[in-house]
């Protein structure tokens, strides 16, 4: 019994002796016999590059107008809603105002008693049987009062209110039977065909900002991230905030609505960048990585990114500049892999 005890337990010794050699020899063997995986590679590129800030935006229409009345009057007719699609010279409101409709029906005759006066007095003329100063006393008359009938009528024409362009009624203050006072908005239409940003930027950087730079702009509320184009940049900061306006045309993207909030990317100081072109990332659940070339071997990296920018990835982590990546073949790729660079 002893000595069956004894044979065991020299067995497992020699057992323990041996495993390590095996697994060096199995390990050794692995590696002699993987085959190189064919890469491309491309180096990590160091860029001086500005920081961007967020502002805070709002998207407005390029042609938008407060409707207002021109003349005291009861309104009579509103054809439109919130939301009304209109055109131009469309009825938007009608206004009831009974003396000015009863100043150019006297407008009206006084113009046609002129005109009489001034075709008697020329018949006269013609027969000499009046002067030359009382014809054009009657011309003057008759002057006057198609002077005196254009304000009327013009005056008219502003107790019915037209949309001046395409758009939409986005606004309504007023209902049939209030009363329309001069410079009071009743309506607001807006064109949905251009479309801005306007956005208060901090004085220390709107300097760096001109008329016709490109930014980038998001609108969460339309999930849209548009490059707009800056058309105006105020020439003085307000004292108060310390800020000044700027306006960004956006291209025509759908789901696009007036009053919706946005961000627009100001270019900022600069700061020392790394980028990889975007194929290097591998991204596994949470985690971003990329495969770093060592001795003709793929070596796994960590990296944490950033912005992307017209193909490339931001490395903020996990990187160093001078060091070269893998860009394609990589998604299968594993840490020591041995690797055959294509050229």
């Amino acid at each position: 019994m002893a000595a069956n005890h004894r044979m065991r337990t020299l067995l497992v010794i020699l057992l323990l002796h041996t495993l390590p050699v095996w697994a060096v020899a199995a390990e050794s063997g692995g590696r002699e016999t993987a085959q190189p995986v064919t890469v491309t590679v491309a180096p990590v590129r160091e860029l001086d590059l500005p920081t961007l800030v967020e502002v805070a935006g709002t998207v407005q229409s390029a042609e938008r107008a407060a409707i207002a009345a021109k003349v005291t009057g009861v309104i009579t007719q509103i054809p439109v809603v919130l939301g009304s699609t209109v055109r131009a010279g469309d009825l938007l409101v009608a206004i009831s105002a009974e003396e000015i409709t009863a100043r150019l029906g006297q407008a009206e005759a006084l113009l046609a008693q002129a005109r009489r006066n001034l075709e008697r007095e020329q018949n006269l003329l013609a027969k000499n049987a009046t002067t030359p100063e009382t014809v054009k006393s009657m011309a003057d008359q008759f002057a006057i009062a198609q002077a005196g009938y254009r304000e009327a009528k013009t005056m008219a024409g502003y107790t019915s209110i037209t949309t001046p362009f395409d758009g939409v009624v986005t606004r309504k203050n007023v209902h049939a039977g209030d009363l329309a006072t001069p410079g009071t908005a009743l309506l607001q239409v807006e064109s949905l065909r251009t479309l801005q940003v306007r956005s208060a930027v901090p004085e220390s950087l709107v300097l760096g900002i001109r008329p016709g730079d490109a930014l980038t702009v998001r609108i969460e509320a339309a999930g849209a991230t548009v490059r707009g184009t800056v058309a105006e940049v105020a020439p003085a900061a307000d004292p108060q905030s310390r800020t000044a306006p700027i306006i960004v045309d956006l291209p025509a993207t759908a789901d696009l609505r007036p009053g919706q909030f946005a961000r627009v990317l100001v270019p900022g100081s600069s700061a020392r960048t790394l980028l990889v072109p975007d194929s290097a990332i591998v991204r596994s659940g949470q985690m971003d990585k990329v495969f770093v070339v060592a001795d003709d071997r793929a070596r796994l990296r960590l990296v944490r990114t950033g912005a992307h920018r017209e193909g490339m990835t931001e490395i903020l982590a996990g990187l160093g500049g001078g060091e070269t990546v893998v860009t394609g073949n990589n998604r299968l790729l594993v840490d020591g892999q041995a690797l055959r660079i294509q050229p």
